[in-house]
């Protein structure tokens, strides 16, 4: 024992010092990237494209146009994925520091790549309507710089998600696909005893708060504020057990360490209006769910029903800070059922994780190269999928080289199943009383004491604000700068010549890892104790039959649209006037609706065929996107509406027996092998042939379209 003790002593001890001189390190870095201005953080080298400040509405954003690394191929014809940072208190760097990346998936499946970034201080006089002016002309460059290709896929990382919305929404001509991930669109949502996060507004002052701080910052709100919430709501992950990795295995983790923590500790900086903006408009009014959102200052109207555009959204179980709720209740919120979305012609596509944490959603490189890879190979099948409300599944299958390829499924759904995700407390009634408070109180503010702060406030006290900020101060003083870590430079080298490291077996590194968890475990308790008791409080404060009554004029009451009401609108009747009008595209199209309709869900090598009669095959090939979009619209609303009478019509919009004959083969060459079919699907093609007096279903291997 007593050997084994002066063995985990000396380790322990060389451990220690390497860990002090790592943290150094950061330190320094922390400062060079400060003193740089906070530039992205990338795998890869990159190129300024277009600078939102060359533009007539100014903004801190660029577009940047990633190079691929040596031996990446990329092919300039193939759909460009351009993905928005975002600006949620870190510098630029999340979807792209780390080949197994949003970046580095696309590069492996050749598409040219684009990073909306931005530089660390805002413009002045910039508000978020800016940066959604700049975001869609960088969108519209790609366009122009991709002629031959399709619309971009644009994907929004957590708070890029929701400007991602507001981008399309106000630009109806962007409608390729776009993918949120992890996006707080319903910041108030959540259940009972597990979501603490949304109450904190509640709390601690709403939208008055985020004024005071700008203030304090001369106009500017402080990024490292965000970051800061962010680690406390996992005191034990991001204040404790990070450090506690780093010291258990600091001889392999210090490269991965130093990447990772230049990013995280690159804080960027925000307009007060912006952050106001965000804060009443979000995470207390949530007025962007409840339609009632407008752009500041030219007041336009964020219409969310308005995007036409392919939405796909990841969300997952294991993230506290956007959980599924926040992710994916804003969809119930904005359409009145799921049949308006068909009727729409919109196309809603959400696929929930299991179980990995915030950051994994678009850094884990075990979701990037499953889910992600599989999006990017499917987005065109996705784009020729019927309109209306999926989930995707994605099934591993082990295949005998060893390796991995997903079977992938979309499946209708219902709001009811997005629903399942809630608890069913109704916490409207709270949040509204929140907001309402919230305006009072920013009022007060903005008239009684913010004349006061902004006069006390000068540029040398508003720098300070942020130089002192805790989360730069813990990087800082543990810099070179501070005389006492110097020394541990070239401690740490000579540690590293003659490294003693414990033996596996070592009993004190069990009792270590023991006393770690303890600990850890200890903090955990601690973080419970302390959410149960902001829980208890918001609802004694908030959740009392007063606060019902003093809500009212902010609580969202919304009357339910049925389906007979959607019957009577303009464009469903006019659709319904055309049942016997069409032809071969709209006969063909009309069937699968049905088919689709009928079993609920596609498979992906169903819709991949699907999507290769509507990109290669005439009559379908000539057709533009927006002709194909409102024959789809059109369909759909037929099919919803009077389904039987869409089958019975059938021969009206076929009248040459050689049409029939296509019609119905391509309807049996979609599906696939009988023997794969549902038994419900096989009842529907017999329909099908029994209309159009066509022999009783085969199997069609041949794409019957290719050869006309």
């Amino acid at each position: 024992m007593g050997h084994a003790w002066a063995e985990y002593l000396r380790d322990a001890s060389e451990r220690a010092i390497l860990c002090m001189d790592l943290l150094r390190q950061r330190g320094d870095i922390f400062l060079e990237h400060e003193a740089a201005g906070c530039p992205p953080v990338f795998f890869c080298d990159y190129e300024t494209v277009m600078d939102g400040n060359d533009l007539p509405l100014k903004s801190n954003y660029v577009l940047l146009r990633m190079i691929p690394p040596q031996g990446v191929n990329v092919d300039d014809t193939k759909r460009p994925f351009i993905i928005i940072c975002p600006r949620a208190g870190h510098s630029p760097g999340v979807g792209g520091h780390k080949e197994d990346s949003q970046v580095g998936v696309a590069f492996r499946e050749g598409h040219p790549v684009y990073l909306v970034s931005f530089r660390r201080e805002p413009e002045g006089g910039q508000y978020l309507s800016n940066v959604t002016y700049a975001e869609a002309a960088f969108v519209r460059e790609v366009m122009r710089l991709h002629p031959l290709a399709r619309l971009p896929v644009v994907v929004g990382n957590c708070q890029a998600g929701w400007a991602t919305l507001l981008m399309v929404a106000t630009n109806l001509d962007l409608a390729g696909p776009i993918i949120l991930n992890g996006s707080p669109v319903t910041p108030t949502s959540g259940n009972i005893g597990e979501n603490t996060l949304r109450y904190m507004a509640g709390l601690f002052g709403g939208a008055w708060i985020t004024m005071f701080l700008s203030d304090l910052g001369g106009g500017i709100f402080d990024g490292a504020h965000l970051v800061q919430n962010f680690e406390t709501l996992n005191p034990e992950r991001q204040l404790f057990m990070k450090y506690v990795e780093l010291f258990r295995d600091v001889d392999a983790a210090s490269e991965a360490f130093l990447k990772a923590e230049k990013w995280w500790g690159g804080f960027c900086l925000m307009r007060g209006d912006e952050i106001r903006w965000i804060v009443e408009h979000l995470f207390v009014g949530n007025r962007l769910a409840h339609n009632k959102a407008y752009g500041e200052p030219d007041r336009r109207h964020f219409d969310l029903k308005k995007i036409r555009a392919p939405i796909i959204i990841f969300a997952s179980h294991g993230d506290n800070v956007t959980p599924p709720q926040q992710a994916l209740n804003w969809i119930p919120e904005i359409y009145d059922n799921e049949e308006e979305i068909r009727l729409l012609g919109q196309h809603i596509i959400y696929m929930v994780h299991n179980d990995v944490g915030h950051l994994g959603t678009f850094v884990s490189s075990r979701v990037i190269n499953k889910e992600y890879n599989e999006v990017a190979s499917t987005l065109e099948a996705i784009e020729a999928l019927l309109p209306g409300l999926y989930e995707m599944r994605i099934t591993d299958i082990q295949e005998d080289a060893g390796h991995k390829s997903y079977s992938v499924e979309l499946i209708e759904r219902t709001f009811e199943n997005i629903r399942e995700f809630n608890d069913g407390h109704d916490d409207g009634g709270p949040f509204a009383a929140v907001a309402r408070v919230s305006e009072l109180q920013a009022q007060i503010y903005h008239t009684v004491a913010r004349p006061f702060v902004q006069a006390a406030v000068t540029d040398i006290s508003a720098d300070a604000s942020r130089m002192f900020h805790p989360k730069r101060l813990e990087r800082s003083l543990l810099s070179s700068q501070n005389p006492i870590m110097v020394g541990y430079k070239s401690i740490s080298e000579q540690v590293r010549n003659s490294r003693a490291n414990a033996a596996a077996e070592n009993p004190f590194l069990a009792a270590e890892a023991l006393y770690f968890k303890a600990v850890e475990q200890a903090i955990v308790v601690m973080r419970d104790w302390r959410d149960m008791g902001y829980e208890l409080a918001f609802h004694m404060i908030w959740n009392n039959p007063w606060q019902r009554y003093f809500d009212n004029p902010h609580e969202a009451y919304r009357k339910g649209t049925t389906l007979d009401d959607m019957r009577w609108q303009p464009d469903i009747a006019n659709a319904l006037r055309r049942i016997a009008i069409g032809g071969l595209a709209d006969a063909i199209i009309r069937m699968v609706v049905l088919l689709v309709s009928d079993r609920g869900g596609i498979r992906r090598d169903r819709l991949a065929r699907w999507s290769r009669v509507l990109t290669e095959d005439e009559p379908f090939r000539s057709l533009s996107a927006d002709h194909l979009a409102e024959i789809t619209r059109v369909q759909t609303a037929i099919v919803t509406f009077e389904p039987e009478q869409a089958i019975e019509t059938l021969p009206l919009l076929l009248t040459e027996p050689r049409q029939r004959q296509l019609a119905y083969a391509a309807a049996c060459y979609i599906p696939g092998s009988r023997a794969e079919m549902s038994s419900s699907t096989v009842a529907m093609l017999q329909r099908f042939a029994d209309v159009l007096g066509q022999p009783s279903i085969v199997d069609v291997i041949e794409d019957p379209l290719a050869v006309t």
